[in-house]
């Protein structure tokens, strides 16, 4: 038997065949003398009775381990009749046997009253199938469409309201048919539906991956996408709505074309959609921040996960009304016996697919604005909370912490100030709300958005990692709680993963941790309607991740690697660099010295062992003060910091955790020379931006990972007679911070080199 072939023709029965199947069940159970007439409760209490009589009748019974699926039934207390059947259907599959094999023997064996299972569908009574109606523009976050292109695609919306992926096929767009998109238009159904073979169930948890093909990335000339399935680039634009509901492809499309887009089909965020749609894990690691002053800001990634996104829930939503539709349309059918066919898997164990995670409010703030811009009129007549929402997320202009004192002119009034710090910092933090403690639930019902959603009823979660571990630890503690919120996520977006591993990377690696988990309780699903890859504990290799940063680093990598383990593969970028070297405005001599460490987990012993055996002694035998140790990361300030304090050395510090007070009195005694060596960690300076004055000799302890902050650091020595120098340490597992820094010819050039110090002038 071809199993593929009869899913397929399971799928697809009409309605004809269900008549019949309970026309002759009717006239069998005429014929028969009704055995017994339980109630619904007491056949709920004993399926494991009903289902053995049926089977000692047949053959003998032979005991077999209850698997992870029967537990779980067992454990939502969901085990009925129904339930126990389809375990038996599933037996006989495992077995080799077909679907319709015994069929007739369970027809006569079955009660005329069949258990009623309430269904407790994930979309509730709001959600009915899509519709448009002609509405005003959303104030403050829909001004992109103008009020005529509204009314001229409200009567198209109104027809295609309840459109599915099949009457897609038979629409057109431009002109252009519909027929040839399928396979773009099934990739989402395509993706959920695929049955995982033995041979990936024992490979994809090993998480080792080999990329078969590079492709150049378009408009990123220095970049090459990498991809370990078959390289699918050339073919992304081969439909009409590259895999987008109509209505979202419409809108997208004038919303491009208003802000002053001419070719969207040959735009980044088009193309990135495409990436997006292929349902592939994604690392891209050349994102342009907005907070970049330097070049234009590059939004079309975030465009395109969002449209990913709502593209996703959207078509699940479809999937889920159009099942309710076919079941509502056999009232004289039993639901159970509706649902026991396998087209009516539709659903995760709770309703949320698709978690943003982001690492501040106000970037979480842009991130919704823009989710509710996407989102079409007829989608979004009303957002509710959306008052709540600019009062909690909204960005106001704040201070600069610290660095200048606040005047205020005669009639009290303050006085604007140009800021001293450099443009980056003032878009990511000159905003009073740059907390990274949030998470707020979105749910897109009939005709509206709703903010501020349970968790349980949202479809997307968007939230900082910070946020969820928190929920994570309480729900460790206190049993009554729960994340089981996560168990169903289907699309994990990760975006500005760089500005994440600047807070702590820990709690990221937590809150990945814990998606796709079997969940504790059953929150008002119809277990009946589950698909397979929930029941099995499958859903980690279905579920899509995408990392977007503005560069790469170890962490990132290593949760791309052995934390996203979708089973169709990964596709990411591999960029070369020019480097810095040539914004640094001094004449500095800077030299790199290398040394050597066998494996990573040995990296900090070797750094700390050369730098102490090296670096410390002329420092120590030096009168000349002014010495600032730049630091990657705590860890290492820790162990420094330690290994100072033993030698009783004249040192000052400026970490991360350090109090204003505190900082402002280190940063006077190294200017004076009261203390001779200053410890500054990247984080610090990433947070505060302090200049520090009085540095004449500069030592990288450990290179940062934002490329900008090298010649930044730099240019803070202080210039006179003395010969301005500076040192930094590195060794083969640095490669990537090397490069950024030196250019990737060089870097490779250090790294493979007989010489140990490298010096640029």
């Amino acid at each position: 038997m071809a199993p593929n072939s009869t899913k397929v023709m399971k799928r697809h029965k009409s309605q004809e065949k269900f008549d019949k199947k309970r026309d002759a069940k009717k006239h069998k159970r005429g014929a028969k003398e009704v055995v017994s007439n339980h109630s619904v409760e007491e056949d709920s209490d004993s399926p494991e009775e009903d289902t053995n009589s049926i089977e000692t009748e047949s053959e003998p019974v032979v005991y077999r381990e209850p698997t992870q699926y029967d537990n779980l039934l067992a454990s939502l207390g969901s085990s009925n009749k129904v339930v126990a059947d389809m375990n038996k259907r599933r037996q006989r599959e495992e077995e080799g046997k077909s679907d319709s094999e015994g069929d007739e023997d369970e027809e006569d064996e079955e009660d005329e009253e069949n258990s009623g299972l309430e269904d407790l569908s994930s979309t509730d009574g709001e959600d009915d199938e899509i519709q448009g109606d002609d509405q005003k523009n959303l104030k403050g976050l829909s001004e992109d469409i103008t009020q005529e292109s509204i009314d001229n695609q409200s009567e198209e919306e109104s027809s295609d309201d309840c459109e599915t992926d099949e009457e897609h096929e038979l629409t057109t767009t431009n002109g252009q048919s519909f027929v040839d998109a399928s396979s773009s238009i099934s990739a989402f159904s395509e993706h959920l539906n695929h049955k995982l073979s033995s041979e990936e169930l024992e490979t994809l948890p090993k998480g080792k991956w080999k990329f078969k093909w590079e492709s150049p990335a378009f408009d990123m000339p220095n970049c090459r996408w990498k991809g370990t399935c078959e390289n699918f680039l050339d073919g992304i634009q081969s439909d009409a709505t590259y895999g987008l509901k109509p209505k979202l492809y419409k809108h997208w499309l004038q919303l491009y074309k208003k802000s002053g887009g001419k070719d969207f089909d040959s735009s980044k965020r088009r193309k990135f959609f495409s990436i997006c749609n292929s349902y592939l894990d994604i690392l891209h690691s050349n994102k342009r921040p907005f907070y970049d002053r330097s070049s234009e800001e590059d939004s079309s990634a975030m465009d395109a996960y969002l449209m990913h996104s709502l593209n996703h829930i959207f078509k699940t939503r479809d999937l889920v009304k159009r099942n309710d539709s076919k079941i509502s349309k056999h009232r004289e059918t039993s639901e159970e016996e509706v649902l026991s066919e396998d087209g009516f898997l539709d659903q995760g164990f709770t309703r949320p697919k698709v978690l943003i995670l982001l690492p501040l409010r106000s970037i979480a703030f842009r991130v919704v604005k823009r989710l509710i811009q996407l989102t079409p009129e007829s989608l979004r007549v009303n957002v509710e909370h959306l008052d709540r929402f600019n009062d909690e997320f909204g960005c106001e202009e704040g201070t600069d912490d610290g660095d200048e004192e606040d005047n205020t002119s005669k009639n009290g009034k303050p006085i604007k100030q140009k800021s001293s710090k450099p443009s980056d910092w003032q878009a990511l933090f000159g905003a009073t709300n740059n907390d990274d403690e949030f998470m707020l639930g979105i749910k897109h019902t009939r005709k509206s958005v709703r903010l501020y959603g349970d968790f349980y009823s949202s479809d997307i979660i968007i939230a900082s990692p910070l946020k969820l571990q928190m929920a994570i630890g309480q729900a460790e503690e206190n049993k009554e709680r729960d994340v089981d919120y996560l168990s169903s996520i289907e699309v994990l977006v990760i975006d500005h993963a760089d500005i994440i591993s600047m807070q702590n990377w820990s709690f990221l690696a937590t809150v990945v941790d814990h998606l796709n988990k079997l969940p504790s309780k059953q929150h008002g699903t119809n277990v009946m309607r589950i698909r397979p890859l929930y029941l099995d504990g499958h859903a980690q290799f279905f579920r899509q991740s995408i990392i977007l940063s503005s560069y790469s680093t170890p962490e990132i990598n290593s949760l791309f690697n052995r934390r996203c383990l979708n089973y169709k593969g990964k596709i990411k970028l591999a960029c070369e660099y020019k480097g810095v070297l040539q914004k640094v405005l001094l004449p500095v001599r800077q030299v790199f010295e290398r040394f050597d460490a066998d494996s990573v987990t040995q990296v900090d012993d070797a750094r700390l062992e050369h730098f102490t055996k090296k670096i410390f002694p002329k420092i120590k035998d030096s009168v000349q003060g002014g010495v600032m140790i730049f630091i990657h990361s705590y860890f290492e300030f820790v162990r420094l910091r330690n290994f100072l304090k033993s030698q009783n050395a004249s040192f000052c510090l400026l970490g991360e955790y350090a109090k204003n007070a505190d900082i402002s009195r280190a940063r006077e005694r190294f200017f004076v020379g009261n203390r001779k060596i200053m410890l500054y960690t990247e984080r610090a300076y990433f947070y505060r931006r302090y200049q520090i004055r009085g540095i004449k000799n500069l030592i990288l302890y450990s290179l940062p990972e934002r490329k900008e902050f090298y010649p930044q650091i730099m240019n803070m020595l202080e210039e006179g007679p003395h010969d301005m120098m500076s040192t930094a340490l590195f060794s083969r597992f640095d490669l990537l911070e090397l490069e950024r820094i030196v250019g990737s010819s060089s870097a490779k050039r250090m790294i493979t080199s007989e010489k140990n110090i490298f010096a640029f002038a």
